[in-house]
């Protein structure tokens, strides 16, 4: 067995005196998709957020492709979110005042990437995703399906080993979901990164290849195949 590109062991994470993680154990292969699903108050967020390194956990460890990352200051964890990490959020999270092309190439550009380079990594994603002539409209000249591309194509450009993504199709109409999880998981994996999916709709859940039941901080259903 390779060794996963993502786990976690033993997480735990409280919030006063409530346990929102109680010793959660998991591992993500690479160019696998997971869903995580849970009522409100579960823990997937939570989840999520120690993976990504957002969080650190109160007890347990992380590890990306064999390092531990838990441990690490934010400093190295905010880089490692820019080069290492993607994300697609809800409502997307795009700069309004800047074009579509420049919300993508951003992450590069806090990188150390120059702007012209940068940009020409971003324009190469406009196409595969179906965005082809909107390089230069911005978030609000967008429909709120191309604007969730966009925000693929903004997760996907540093080539990261895992993506997450936060109730991605949350604000999204039934057929635009549909065709945004898609996209969402065919180019993640075409470009051999791992995904990591929070939801509460069994529909965006069926995308991926293995679902996770998170109630009261624990995984219920640690291997429940979707196919």
């Amino acid at each position: 067995m390779s060794e996963p590109v993502l786990s976690g062991r033993g997480l735990v994470k409280r919030f006063g005196v409530t346990v929102a993680l109680d010793g959660v154990d998991l591992a993500v292969d690479r160019a696998e998709a997971v869903a995580i699903m849970g009522p409100s108050g579960s823990g997937k967020s939570t989840l999520l957020h120690c993976l990504a390194g957002i969080l650190p956990p109160d007890a347990g460890e992380v590890h990306l492709l064999g390092q531990r990352i838990d441990t690490l200051g934010e400093r190295r964890r905010s880089a490692l979110r820019r080069s290492r990490f993607g994300f697609v959020f809800q409502f997307g999270q795009l700069l309004p005042e800047l074009p579509a092309v420049e919300n993508v190439a951003l992450p590069l550009m806090l990188g150390g990437t120059s702007r012209r380079e940068a940009e020409q990594a971003a324009r190469s994603w406009f196409r595969p995703l179906g965005l082809d002539g909107l390089e230069r409209r911005r978030p609000g000249e967008l429909s709120g399906g191309q604007a969730q591309r966009v925000a693929i194509a903004r997760a996907l450009v540093p080539r990261p080993a895992v993506v997450f993504a936060d109730e991605p199709t949350g604000a999204l109409d039934q057929a635009t979901g549909h065709d945004t999880m898609r996209l969402l998981v065919d180019a993640t994996k075409h470009n051999g990164a791992s995904l990591v999916v929070v939801t509460h709709d069994p529909a965006v859940a069926a995308w991926c290849d293995r679902v996770l039941e998170v109630r009261d901080g624990r995984i219920q259903h640690p291997m429940r195949r979707t196919a």
